[in-house]
């Protein structure tokens, strides 16, 4: 195949999908690597580099698109991506698919094979990871005075206490953000609905982190004394209340911070309102808020090591076996699958867009194989199905 490395456009993203390792890598497998000018340049690798490796550099994101057969990326497709996707391609990048409507309009439209990386990883992206790390650190800066807030060192000074904080949600992005906060020396809380996640956090930390069941009553009793809420749950989006709303904040000291690294509309946080890295912070009822979508962006070169070799066993898969195999092989690959062809097959997106869709098993004719298992994505079912 040809496979082709997209620069990102986004705003404010700095990140690559594969530094020149991988595109070596790739080379070797007997592949065309074509790389998008630029391409890791903000994450610190030149398009020498790349060339050193064999790779092909393309100018323009119109030629990538023409010639590649294969096509990855970290962000969504944006915009101005859309008529340029071609019947067949294969994309494989952070779509959100539930969340973008129009983009999976313009995925269905082209007859494109979209897979929705996110979904794909089977130890957790280290995207997340990254977010959660980061994003505790981003939330250390809101809290200066300079900033707006409170002004409150993370592990305190002599006869001055250090800070609160209630970390929502105990998955990867959540124990990312109490890894460093902990270490740092802050108070730690974090709810969750999984006893036995709250009970393999105490565990972990020999009790000195404080776990409690996530309700809002129980975030209500707490708010009076954080200083910090950092909300890592991936909030149902079928799920229209909240587990901090507005009047909530009335019960934060002013210059109190939230950091929304689950960066959700209609998430758990109603004062939520997406920010960017030039402009990151506002301040809602006292209360500053840190609320940008793409925080691993802000540490673009470890990011992107990191990201780019947890994705490459999925890129080499699908190029070196055909989409097909490398769905039987990976579940969590299969699972990933957003559109094939012309057929959504990504059962979220079914259900909050009220778009029917196909089984992956179903359009890939996967009855009589035998294929490794993975859980959905989501707690999200939909039973809205096409007749293939």
């Amino acid at each position: 195949m040809i496979f082709g490395v997209l620069k990102d456009n986004k705003i404010g993203e700095y990140r690559v999908v594969l530094t020149p390792v991988e595109a070596a890598a790739i080379k070797e497998d007997g592949h065309t690597v074509l790389v998008q000018k630029d391409a890791g340049l903000s994450a610190g690798f030149t398009n020498e580099q790349y060339e050193q490796e064999g790779a092909e550099m393309v100018d323009t994101i119109e030629e990538m698109y023409k010639r590649c057969d294969f096509l990855a990326k970290v962000k969504e497709i944006e915009e101005s991506e859309y008529g340029l996707l071609r019947e067949n391609q294969i994309v494989y990048t952070c779509i959100h698919p539930a969340a973008h409507p129009e983009q999976v309009q313009a995925i269905l439209d082209s007859k494109s094979v979209a897979f929705t990386a996110e979904d794909s990883h089977r130890f957790g992206s280290v995207n997340c990871e990254a977010a959660g790390k980061q994003g505790a650190l981003m939330g250390l800066n809101a809290m200066l005075t300079i900033n707006g807030g409170k002004g409150k060192f993370v592990s305190g000074l002599a006869g001055a206490p250090g800070m609160k904080v209630l970390i929502l949600g105990g998955g990867l992005v959540g124990r990312s953000s109490l890894q460093v906060l902990q270490s740092l020396g802050a108070w730690c809380t974090v709810m969750d609905v999984n006893y036995g996640v709250l009970r393999d956090i105490g565990r972990t930390y020999n009790e000195k982190v404080n776990t409690q069941l996530s309700t809002k009553q129980n975030i209500k009793k707490l708010l009076p004394e954080i200083d910090m809420v950092i909300n890592c749950v991936k909030w149902p989006k079928e799920n229209k209340d909240y587990l901090i709303d507005r009047e909530m904040l009335h019960l934060m000291e002013k210059g109190s911070v939230i950091v929304d690294i689950s960066n959700d509309e209609d998430g758990a946080i109603e004062s939520f309102r997406e920010t960017t890295h030039e402009d990151p912070m506002y301040v809602e009822n006292g209360v500053v808020h840190y609320c940008v979508s793409n925080i691993p962006g802000a540490i673009a070169n470890s990011t992107s090591v990191a990201y780019a070799a947890s994705v490459l066993p999925h890129i080499r898969s699908i190029l070196n076996h055909g989409v097909k195999e490398a769905c039987i092989r990976d579940g969590f690959l299969r699972r990933s699958l957003t559109a094939y062809k012309g057929y959504l097959t990504h059962e979220e997106t079914s259900a909050i867009q009220n778009r029917p869709w196909a089984r992956p098993e179903d359009v890939l004719q996967l009855q009589e194989e035998e294929i490794d298992f993975a859980p959905p994505a989501t707690r999200t079912r939909s039973t809205n199905f096409l007749k293939i």
